[in-house]
């Protein structure tokens, strides 16, 4: 089974508004997805409540109140991990269930700080990341030649994995009103009209690349 965690302890960084778009993008391709929600604001079970009954069934659990029983016919388990969660024990836990994980980060000061506290307690569980999961960074909710974008993108610069690798940024996506009427629906951008999302969807682009291949996973 194909397992991805979308993590960043920080809340409000756009974790559930990546895992639902994931869930409904290989929905839309008709895999057997399971959505699990860590986070007791149930943002992303909110999201499937609202799903259509005509859409691509997704199967959800809600994690922070039941047990995770992911059924066996599954082909693809995405995560929305909890906020807060820094307990080292807990952290290596939910890497080692993951193949692939993708950490949201916003251009601002406090979310840039939070983050480099993060990344330092995640690269401290060397063994994990270096032969268990494979990592990669998502540049949320940018908008174009502002200072905040020029500070986040020097950052991602700087980020080293364990081995000395570039930690990946795989997509920059913009501050986009799709996602909030997809949020508001239960759907995702890739179940909209093609030609009303074409910009969202390039920008998605490099991060579903890196996830269908094999260098997502370890």
């Amino acid at each position: 089974m194909r397992s991805i965690l979308v993590m960043n302890p920080k809340g409000g960084c756009g974790k559930s508004t990546i895992a639902t778009n994931l869930a409904g993008y290989y929905a839309e391709r008709k895999k057997n997805v399971v959505l699990v929600d860590y986070d007791p604001q149930a943002s992303t079970m909110d999201w499937l409540a609202a799903r259509p009954e005509d859409r691509p069934k997704i199967h959800g659990i809600a994690a922070w109140k039941d047990a995770v029983r992911v059924p066996r016919d599954a082909e693809v388990s995405i995560v929305d991990s909890p906020a807060g969660l820094h307990d080292p024990q807990m952290l290596s836990e939910f890497l080692r269930r993951a193949q692939s994980v993708i950490i949201p980060l916003l251009p601002s000061p406090m979310d840039m700080r939070a983050a480099s506290r993060f990344l330092s307690e995640l690269m401290a569980l060397r063994r994990v990341v270096n032969q268990e999961v494979r990592i990669a960074t998502v540049a949320n909710r940018m908008r174009d030649h502002t200072l905040a974008a020029l500070s986040l993108s020097e950052y991602l610069d700087t980020l080293r994995l364990p081995d000395g690798h570039k930690l990946p940024c795989l997509a920059v996506m913009r501050a986009s009103q799709n996602y909030v009427h997809a949020a508001e629906r239960g759907l995702s951008i890739f179940e909209f009209a093609r030609s009303a999302t074409l910009q969202d969807r390039e920008q998605w682009a490099p991060l579903l690349r890196w996830l269908n291949s094999s260098r997502s996973q370890p």
